[in-house]
């Protein structure tokens, strides 16, 4: 699921549909463990104004919580945001046009400038920053926006409720996972990114992943789940491994921590985090936190 990175992604860097007001968004769990309760809902990291307002549960949720916690808090220093792309998005000067074959360097070109992106400022960055790039160029032409994502929603919510936001990672955190990507294999991701872009599929995964967060369609979301799980390119192993297996362990450690001492806390994470066999509700159940699927 190569174009589901950016959806873990797109905080670092949205033609409003018709919709219910606050209906059901993503997916919402309730857990429980040491005499607290939390709700776990899972987010876009880009948005749209028809996104809002969210379902009452979630509004009340936030406005009476203890705790609200994000992947990133949307007020990290920039400074640390920017050192993190310093140390692990920007390319040495020419190492990409000498690691980079002529063919893929004609395709990425015509990719650039189909979205619009500058080439010289692209050849700065890494391949698998470069490829990010234009899968965010993707979300955009679509109308999806980070401005209006769903964490920073509610984060505007918490605060204005005087309610503590944290972040269960750091951009830091998040980039260097990236570093662990040999320069071959970010050539592979970006190679397969171009090949989505070129064909459409792309496009067509944004429209469904985002779809499916709009109306909470379980079924769908297991589905992409699935797909995730049986990829067998380069970025799609990396996504499943690395990205989604791997953090989600880490974040289920944070969030029994975080049971043991809040109650009434709220913890919003990418939908994707909260669908499949080693998903962060499955992991909590495996730790003895008592889930509950709500929708």
């Amino acid at each position: 699921m190569r174009r589901q990175i950016i959806v873990v992604f797109l905080s670092l860097f949205c033609l409003a549909l018709p919709s219910a007001s606050g209906a059901n968004r993503g997916a919402l769990f309730k857990v429980a463990a040491h005499g607290h309760t939390m709700y776990l809902f899972g987010t876009m990291h880009v948005g749209q104004p028809g996104f809002y307002p969210l379902e009452p549960r979630i509004v009340a949720a936030v406005a009476g919580a203890s705790t609200l916690a994000l992947e990133i808090d949307p007020n990290e220093d920039p400074a640390s945001k920017a050192l993190a792309l310093q140390s692990f998005g920007m390319a040495a000067p020419g190492a990409n046009v000498q690691a980079m074959a002529p063919a893929l360097r004609a395709r990425l070109r015509k990719a650039l400038e189909k979205t619009g992106i500058d080439g010289d400022a692209a050849n700065k960055f890494k391949p698998w920053l470069v490829a990010t790039v234009l899968a965010v160029a993707e979300y955009a032409a679509q109308g999806y926006r980070a401005d209006l994502s769903v964490d920073a929603h509610l984060a505007q919510m918490a605060r204005g409720a005087k309610v503590a936001v944290i972040g269960l990672e750091s951009t830091m955190s998040q980039l260097s996972l990236f570093n662990r990507l040999s320069n071959e294999e970010q050539l592979r991701v970006l190679e397969e990114s171009i090949e989505q872009s070129e064909s459409g599929r792309q496009g067509a995964e944004v429209r469904q992943i985002v779809e499916a967060w709009r109306t909470a369609d379980r079924r769908t979301l297991d589905e992409i789940a699935a797909r995730i799980a049986s990829d067998t390119s380069v970025s799609g192993k990396f996504f499943k491994k690395v990205l989604l297996d791997e953090r989600n362990v880490a974040i289920a450690d944070k969030l029994v921590a975080l049971l043991q001492h809040d109650d009434k806390a709220v913890a919003a994470i990418g939908v994707l985090h909260l669908v499949g066999a080693n998903s962060v509700p499955a992991l909590l159940s495996a730790r003895g936190v008592s889930v509950e699927r709500v929708y």
